[in-house]
Protein backbone atom coordinates (compact mmCIF):
# COMPACT_ATOMS: atom_id res chain seq x y z
CA UNK A 1 0.00 0.00 0.00
CA UNK A 2 2.98 2.25 1.05
CA UNK A 3 4.20 1.95 -2.59
CA UNK A 4 0.92 2.79 -4.09
CA UNK A 5 0.40 6.14 -2.47
CA UNK A 6 3.68 7.13 -3.06
CA UNK A 7 3.28 6.10 -7.19
CA UNK A 8 3.10 9.07 -9.44
CA UNK A 9 0.41 8.20 -11.20
CA UNK A 10 -1.31 7.23 -8.50
CA UNK A 11 -4.32 10.24 -9.09
CA UNK A 12 -4.92 9.59 -12.29
CA UNK A 13 -5.90 6.07 -10.89
CA UNK A 14 -8.34 7.45 -8.30
CA UNK A 15 -9.71 9.31 -11.24
CA UNK A 16 -10.14 6.19 -13.07
CA UNK A 17 -11.76 4.58 -10.15
CA UNK A 18 -14.37 7.46 -9.53
CA UNK A 19 -15.20 7.69 -13.29
CA UNK A 20 -15.98 4.11 -12.92
CA UNK A 21 -17.59 4.50 -9.67
CA UNK A 22 -19.62 7.64 -10.90
CA UNK A 23 -20.87 5.69 -14.35
CA UNK A 24 -22.02 3.03 -12.00
CA UNK A 25 -24.67 5.13 -9.63
CA UNK A 26 -25.46 6.91 -12.76
CA UNK A 27 -27.41 4.08 -13.86
CA UNK A 28 -31.02 4.27 -12.79
CA UNK A 29 -30.98 7.29 -10.21
CA UNK A 30 -34.05 6.94 -7.68
CA UNK A 31 -34.90 10.87 -8.96
CA UNK A 32 -32.96 11.79 -12.28
CA UNK A 33 -33.55 15.72 -11.97
CA UNK A 34 -32.08 15.94 -8.29
CA UNK A 35 -29.30 13.49 -9.10
CA UNK A 36 -28.76 15.85 -11.79
CA UNK A 37 -28.88 19.06 -9.48
CA UNK A 38 -26.79 17.14 -7.08
CA UNK A 39 -23.76 16.81 -9.57
CA UNK A 40 -23.30 19.80 -10.54
CA UNK A 41 -20.99 20.21 -7.57
CA UNK A 42 -19.45 17.54 -8.45
CA UNK A 43 -18.84 18.80 -12.13
CA UNK A 44 -17.09 22.08 -11.00
CA UNK A 45 -15.05 20.00 -8.64
CA UNK A 46 -13.68 17.20 -11.27
CA UNK A 47 -12.70 20.66 -13.44
CA UNK A 48 -11.21 21.93 -10.36
CA UNK A 49 -8.88 19.14 -9.65
CA UNK A 50 -8.00 18.00 -13.07
CA UNK A 51 -7.65 21.85 -14.29
CA UNK A 52 -5.47 22.06 -11.46
CA UNK A 53 -3.11 18.75 -11.84
CA UNK A 54 -0.40 19.90 -14.16
CA UNK A 55 0.08 23.55 -12.44
CA UNK A 56 -0.39 22.71 -8.62
CA UNK A 57 -0.43 18.45 -8.01
CA UNK A 58 -1.76 18.39 -4.65
CA UNK A 59 -0.38 15.55 -2.16
CA UNK A 60 -1.66 11.73 -3.05
CA UNK A 61 -3.39 12.20 0.86
CA UNK A 62 -5.51 14.61 -0.18
CA UNK A 63 -6.27 13.05 -3.33
CA UNK A 64 -7.08 10.40 -1.25
CA UNK A 65 -9.34 12.19 0.83
CA UNK A 66 -11.31 14.23 -1.96
CA UNK A 67 -11.92 10.85 -3.80
CA UNK A 68 -13.51 9.01 -0.71
CA UNK A 69 -15.66 11.76 0.02
CA UNK A 70 -16.75 12.58 -3.52
CA UNK A 71 -17.80 8.98 -3.54
CA UNK A 72 -19.75 8.94 -0.89
CA UNK A 73 -21.72 11.79 -2.41
CA UNK A 74 -22.39 10.20 -5.39
CA UNK A 75 -24.29 7.31 -3.38
CA UNK A 76 -26.05 10.14 -2.26
CA UNK A 77 -26.72 11.83 -5.24
CA UNK A 78 -28.38 8.05 -6.75
CA UNK A 79 -30.80 7.51 -4.18
CA UNK A 80 -31.44 11.02 -3.11
CA UNK A 81 -30.00 11.93 0.78
CA UNK A 82 -33.47 10.95 2.62
CA UNK A 83 -33.65 7.58 0.93
CA UNK A 84 -29.78 5.76 0.90
CA UNK A 85 -30.57 2.63 1.99
CA UNK A 86 -27.47 2.06 4.31
CA UNK A 87 -29.90 0.44 7.05
CA UNK A 88 -30.98 -2.18 4.97
CA UNK A 89 -27.01 -3.12 4.11
CA UNK A 90 -25.97 -2.88 7.70
CA UNK A 91 -29.14 -5.44 8.44
CA UNK A 92 -27.79 -7.90 5.30
CA UNK A 93 -24.27 -8.19 6.73
CA UNK A 94 -24.84 -8.27 9.97
CA UNK A 95 -28.03 -9.01 10.90
CA UNK A 96 -29.16 -6.16 12.65
CA UNK A 97 -30.88 -2.69 12.31
CA UNK A 98 -29.29 0.15 13.01
CA UNK A 99 -32.34 2.44 13.10
CA UNK A 100 -33.38 0.24 15.97
CA UNK A 101 -29.99 -0.53 17.52
CA UNK A 102 -29.65 3.92 17.68
CA UNK A 103 -33.15 4.40 17.83
CA UNK A 104 -32.58 6.74 15.30
CA UNK A 105 -35.74 8.53 13.58
CA UNK A 106 -34.76 9.48 10.27
CA UNK A 107 -32.25 8.47 7.77
CA UNK A 108 -28.91 9.70 8.58
CA UNK A 109 -26.61 9.60 5.58
CA UNK A 110 -26.66 13.09 4.91
CA UNK A 111 -25.16 13.13 8.34
CA UNK A 112 -22.63 11.01 7.59
CA UNK A 113 -21.79 12.82 4.62
CA UNK A 114 -21.70 16.67 6.23
CA UNK A 115 -19.45 15.24 8.60
CA UNK A 116 -16.85 13.28 6.14
CA UNK A 117 -16.79 16.68 4.37
CA UNK A 118 -15.18 18.41 7.54
CA UNK A 119 -13.19 15.48 7.90
CA UNK A 120 -12.08 14.91 4.87
CA UNK A 121 -12.18 17.96 2.76
CA UNK A 122 -9.88 20.22 5.32
CA UNK A 123 -6.63 18.82 4.97
CA UNK A 124 -6.46 20.18 1.19
CA UNK A 125 -7.54 23.03 2.44
CA UNK A 126 -4.67 23.26 4.95
CA UNK A 127 -2.22 22.01 1.98
CA UNK A 128 -3.58 24.93 -0.22
CA UNK A 129 -3.12 27.61 2.77
CA UNK A 130 0.76 26.51 3.69
CA UNK A 131 1.74 25.88 0.05
CA UNK A 132 -0.52 29.13 -1.93
CA UNK A 133 -0.53 31.40 1.27
CA UNK A 134 2.60 30.38 2.94
CA UNK A 135 0.36 30.31 6.51
CA UNK A 136 2.46 28.50 9.38
CA UNK A 137 1.78 27.48 12.42
CA UNK A 138 -1.40 27.90 14.19
CA UNK A 139 -2.90 29.26 11.25
CA UNK A 140 -1.89 26.37 9.14
CA UNK A 141 -4.34 24.39 11.23
CA UNK A 142 -7.36 27.47 12.24
CA UNK A 143 -7.91 28.62 8.46
CA UNK A 144 -8.79 25.24 7.01
CA UNK A 145 -11.66 25.27 9.93
CA UNK A 146 -12.92 28.60 9.56
CA UNK A 147 -12.96 28.00 5.49
CA UNK A 148 -14.45 24.44 5.69
CA UNK A 149 -16.70 25.88 7.91
CA UNK A 150 -17.75 28.87 5.66
CA UNK A 151 -18.08 26.17 2.90
CA UNK A 152 -20.92 24.52 4.87
CA UNK A 153 -22.79 27.02 5.26
CA UNK A 154 -22.63 28.41 1.63
CA UNK A 155 -23.92 24.74 0.65
CA UNK A 156 -26.67 25.48 3.27
CA UNK A 157 -27.22 28.51 1.24
CA UNK A 158 -27.39 26.79 -1.74
CA UNK A 159 -29.84 24.21 -0.88
CA UNK A 160 -32.52 27.27 0.44
CA UNK A 161 -31.98 28.81 -2.88
CA UNK A 162 -32.68 25.56 -4.75
CA UNK A 163 -35.85 25.20 -2.87
CA UNK A 164 -36.87 28.41 -3.46
CA UNK A 165 -35.72 27.96 -7.08
CA UNK A 166 -36.85 24.77 -8.29
CA UNK A 167 -39.71 24.35 -5.28
CA UNK A 168 -41.81 21.05 -5.18
CA UNK A 169 -40.88 17.47 -4.97
CA UNK A 170 -37.33 18.21 -6.78
CA UNK A 171 -36.51 20.94 -3.81
CA UNK A 172 -37.66 18.79 -1.37
CA UNK A 173 -35.68 16.35 -2.21
CA UNK A 174 -32.59 18.36 -2.97
CA UNK A 175 -32.84 20.10 0.66
CA UNK A 176 -33.60 16.21 2.85
CA UNK A 177 -34.03 17.96 5.90
CA UNK A 178 -36.79 14.88 6.66
CA UNK A 179 -39.15 17.17 8.91
CA UNK A 180 -35.70 18.41 11.14
CA UNK A 181 -36.40 21.84 11.28
CA UNK A 182 -32.51 22.58 12.90
CA UNK A 183 -31.01 20.63 9.93
CA UNK A 184 -29.07 23.08 8.77
CA UNK A 185 -27.08 23.79 11.94
CA UNK A 186 -26.92 19.64 12.51
CA UNK A 187 -25.08 19.85 9.32
CA UNK A 188 -22.94 22.55 9.47
CA UNK A 189 -21.81 21.87 13.25
CA UNK A 190 -20.99 17.80 11.94
CA UNK A 191 -19.05 19.42 9.63
CA UNK A 192 -17.35 21.82 11.88
CA UNK A 193 -16.55 18.59 14.26
CA UNK A 194 -15.30 16.85 11.72
CA UNK A 195 -12.69 19.60 10.43
CA UNK A 196 -11.65 19.84 13.89
CA UNK A 197 -11.50 16.53 14.55
CA UNK A 198 -8.95 16.29 11.15
CA UNK A 199 -7.03 19.23 12.81
CA UNK A 200 -6.20 18.02 15.68
CA UNK A 201 -5.43 15.04 13.83
CA UNK A 202 -2.77 16.69 11.68
CA UNK A 203 -1.29 18.86 15.22
CA UNK A 204 -0.92 15.66 16.46
CA UNK A 205 1.12 14.32 13.88
CA UNK A 206 2.94 17.76 13.26
CA UNK A 207 3.75 18.20 17.10
CA UNK A 208 4.81 14.23 17.31
CA UNK A 209 7.02 14.09 14.36
CA UNK A 210 8.21 17.69 13.49
CA UNK A 211 10.74 19.50 15.42
CA UNK A 212 9.96 22.90 14.41
CA UNK A 213 6.30 22.25 15.45
CA UNK A 214 6.11 24.77 18.71
CA UNK A 215 8.67 26.97 17.49
CA UNK A 216 6.37 27.74 14.11
CA UNK A 217 2.93 28.17 16.44
CA UNK A 218 4.74 30.65 18.93
CA UNK A 219 5.69 32.70 16.33
CA UNK A 220 2.72 32.65 14.32
CA UNK A 221 1.31 34.17 17.04
CA UNK A 222 3.78 37.36 17.51
CA UNK A 223 2.99 40.60 16.38
CA UNK A 224 4.67 41.27 12.90
CA UNK A 225 3.59 44.59 12.60
CA UNK A 226 3.40 46.77 15.53
CA UNK A 227 1.73 49.77 13.43
CA UNK A 228 -1.96 50.17 13.46
CA UNK A 229 -3.62 49.18 10.24
CA UNK A 230 -7.12 50.81 9.15
CA UNK A 231 -6.49 55.18 9.34
CA UNK A 232 -2.67 54.81 9.51
CA UNK A 233 -2.49 53.07 6.42
CA UNK A 234 -5.25 54.78 4.36
CA UNK A 235 -3.16 57.52 4.95
CA UNK A 236 0.29 56.40 3.71
CA UNK A 237 -1.77 54.99 1.18
CA UNK A 238 -3.20 58.48 -0.11
CA UNK A 239 0.31 60.06 0.48
CA UNK A 240 2.21 57.49 -1.98
CA UNK A 241 -0.25 58.03 -4.40
CA UNK A 242 0.63 61.84 -4.36
CA UNK A 243 3.74 61.13 -4.29
CA UNK A 244 4.73 62.81 -0.92
CA UNK A 245 6.96 60.70 1.57
CA UNK A 246 5.45 58.95 4.15
CA UNK A 247 4.82 60.72 7.63
CA UNK A 248 7.26 58.82 8.93
CA UNK A 249 9.89 60.00 6.99
CA UNK A 250 11.00 56.82 6.06
CA UNK A 251 9.86 54.05 3.79
CA UNK A 252 7.80 50.84 5.37
CA UNK A 253 10.08 48.14 5.03
CA UNK A 254 9.15 44.62 4.05
CA UNK A 255 8.46 41.88 6.74
CA UNK A 256 11.19 39.40 6.79
CA UNK A 257 11.27 35.88 8.10
CA UNK A 258 13.00 35.76 11.48
CA UNK A 259 16.16 34.00 11.25
CA UNK A 260 16.47 30.38 10.71
CA UNK A 261 12.99 29.95 9.50
CA UNK A 262 13.85 27.95 6.52
CA UNK A 263 11.34 26.58 4.38
CA UNK A 264 10.86 22.45 4.97
CA UNK A 265 8.17 19.58 4.07
CA UNK A 266 5.08 19.66 6.20
CA UNK A 267 2.37 17.16 6.69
Amino acid sequence: MQGVIFHPHYPKWLLGLFGGWWLVWAINPLMFHDFLLENVLTVVAAVLVIGTYRRFRLSNISYTLIFVYMCLHTVGAHYTYALVPYDQWFRSLFGISLTELFGFRRNHYDRLVHFSFGLLIAYPIREIFLRIANVRGAWGDYLPLDVTMSFSMLYELLEWGAVALFGGELGTAYLGTQGDEWDAQRDMALATFGAVLSMSTTAVINWKYSKRFGKEWWESLTIKERRPLGEIRLREMLEESRGAPPASGEERQPDRAAPGQEEEDRS
